[in-house]
């Protein structure tokens, strides 16, 4: 998951504003999708495992051009759902702010890059499987293109806000937050591996968490 590492107080008011009443959209939207669509009880479940694994992963910090990390957004996306996807990053970000890993003032912020890697892992994914690809490409690619969108949002986030308090600014603040989305990708070329692999092995075992049905084989 893209995380934007700032302090508290750098976004202006209006800023945290902006993307506290986007990011509440989103949630609602996603809740009432649920609501609409019904939830199953796996789903719930899952839902919960995964938060927990993403969690557990998301506080695992690489110092690189102030923290990178896995998250297994996109994964959590391919296995529960944008809707659920979008409600299970924002407890995360919860979580990880109570530990005081990402500022309050940037929760909506950070909750809205969650929710479109997750969307983006969803939807890419199930576009390909509808293409017949095999679950590894297809998860791995997926994954790829929802962390990219995610990091593009995260890196486009501080440069339309402005950032206070901090010594870079302007056009090098644009060029910083490249860098790091540039970073953030090759992160996502290596958790696009790590999800093909999972959702791989899932749909050997278990295809049935993946919305899939088993191959019977025919001799």
């Amino acid at each position: 998951m893209a995380h934007i590492h700032l302090p508290e107080g750098a976004l202006p008011l209006w800023a945290v504003a902006l993307w506290s009443v986007l990011a509440a959209a989103v949630l609602a939207y996603a809740v009432y999708g649920l609501r609409r669509d019904g939830l199953e009880a796996r789903h719930v479940a899952l839902g919960g495992m995964v938060a927990a694994a993403s969690f557990a992963v998301f506080q695992v910090n690489i110092p690189v051009l102030g923290g990178v990390h896995l998250s297994l957004t996109a994964l959590v996306g391919i296995l529960v759902g944008p809707s659920l996807g979008a409600i299970v990053a924002f407890v995360v970000n919860v979580l990880s702010a109570l530990l005081g890993h990402g500022a309050w003032g940037f929760l909506g912020a950070n909750t809205l890059v969650g929710a479109t890697e997750a969307a983006g892992g969803y939807y890419v994914f199930a576009a390909l499987r509808g293409q017949n690809w095999d679950h590894f490409p297809a998860a791995a690619l997926a994954t790829i293109a929802g962390l990219g969108a995610g990091s593009l949002l995260m890196g486009a986030i501080p440069i339309v806000s402005g950032i206070r308090g901090v010594a870079i600014t302007g056009g090098d603040l644009a060029v910083y937050m490249a860098a790091l989305v540039a970073v953030n990708l090759g992160v996502a070329v290596i958790e696009g591996l790590l999800t093909g692999s999972v959702v791989q092995y899932i749909a050997a075992i278990r295809p049935d968490l993946l919305g899939e049905t088993a191959q019977v084989s025919q001799e």
